[in-house]
């Protein structure tokens, strides 16, 4: 799988370590300035830089692009690259809102290409584990997903700069940043739910800080809770009448207990390399471009979906600002 990247960031550092691990190979970076584009992929070994989306679609040295900008520009761009032929992979989110994914999903179609949301957890092996465990659980009634993690930009908020972390024209904030990964959870096990209710707690900048909200089943309720002014050190719990799982991180799947029966037993370990996590993903990717689009993927196209749409209405409760 030959890829080029959009966005330098860590998270794009990481991936490409991810993926190279994989077999992908890196072909060309993009970066709107020519210093950072022509750094990046000497340090990463590609081959080609840009700094031109459109000469950049139209270099057939890679079939991928691997997108990691700002949010507010991870839609126009994917749909940019789909126009043009080549396959997307995008960071999370995908997209701001539910409309804007089902048209980049109508797009690959109409297209012959795949387009997907680059998401760590339910393209784990631990995924399939998790779902299976759940079945020894008995009733499960409750489920608590948290993650809350003090952003390693809060001090520079706090020194009054905004990092595009913290400023909503990039459509960022908590909930689009690692909230995501607690929804993605609860409609990956679960499904859509019947009711949300959430609240939201911002900063000066109209970005939100933390927030939470409440799914309601028919027969389940599922708690999320996510900041990223506050570190958390709890685990997060699904409880059923015959026993418990642990889970120690929500976004990697990682650090999973099962308890019953007065017993702790580890069924996957909190230490797991960003490599093997990320991996999954890349895997997931290539294995839908070169033999096609089976049950995995409709599987991920539809909770991508329902995530977006439970996204979509935390924010038009809390008056987001985007």
């Amino acid at each position: 799988m030959t890829f080029a990247t959009v966005g330098t960031s860590w998270i794009t550092e990481k991936f490409i370590s991810a993926a190279k691990k994989q077999g992908w190979t890196l072909a060309a970076a993009y970066s709107r300035h020519e210093d950072s584009a022509r750094a990046f992929a000497a340090k990463h070994g590609a081959p080609l830089f840009f700094t031109s989306l459109e000469d950049m679609a139209a270099c057939d040295a890679f079939r991928t692009v691997y997108i990691a900008s700002p949010n507010a520009f991870h839609f126009e761009q994917s749909r940019f690259f789909l126009q043009r032929g080549k396959h997307v992979l995008c960071e999370k989110p995908l997209t701001t809102t539910k409309a804007e994914a089902e048209t980049l999903f109508a797009e690959a179609e109409a297209r012959g290409l795949t387009v997907a949301e680059a998401i760590m957890s339910i393209h784990r092996p631990a995924f399939g584990l998790l779902r299976e465990e759940l079945k020894a659980l008995g009733n499960v009634r409750t489920a608590y997903f948290n993650f809350c993690q003090l952003s390693s930009k809060y001090p520079a908020f706090l020194r009054g700069e905004t990092p595009n972390i913290f400023n909503p024209a990039m459509h960022a904030g908590c909930l689009m940043d690692i909230g995501v990964y607690n929804v993605y959870l609860a409609a990956a096990l679960f499904g859509k739910p019947d009711r949300i209710q959430s609240a939201a707690t911002f900063l000066s900048s109209g970005a939100d800080s933390a927030g939470a909200a409440l799914l309601s089943y028919p027969d389940l309720t599922v708690s999320l809770s996510f900041s990223k002014t506050a570190q958390q050190f709890a685990p997060s719990e699904i409880v059923g009448d015959k026993g418990t799982l642990q889970i120690d991180s929500v976004s990697q799947l990682t650090g999973i207990d099962r308890i019953a029966d007065g017993k702790k037993t580890n069924l996957v370990p909190a230490d797991v390399s960003r490599d093997e996590v990320m991996g999954a993903e890349a895997r997931f990717f290539a294995d839908t471009v070169e033999h096609g689009k089976d049950e995995r993927y409709a599987f991920a196209q539809e909770t991508c979906l329902t995530v977006r749409e439970i996204m979509d209405e935390i924010r038009m409760q809390n008056g987001f600002g985007f």
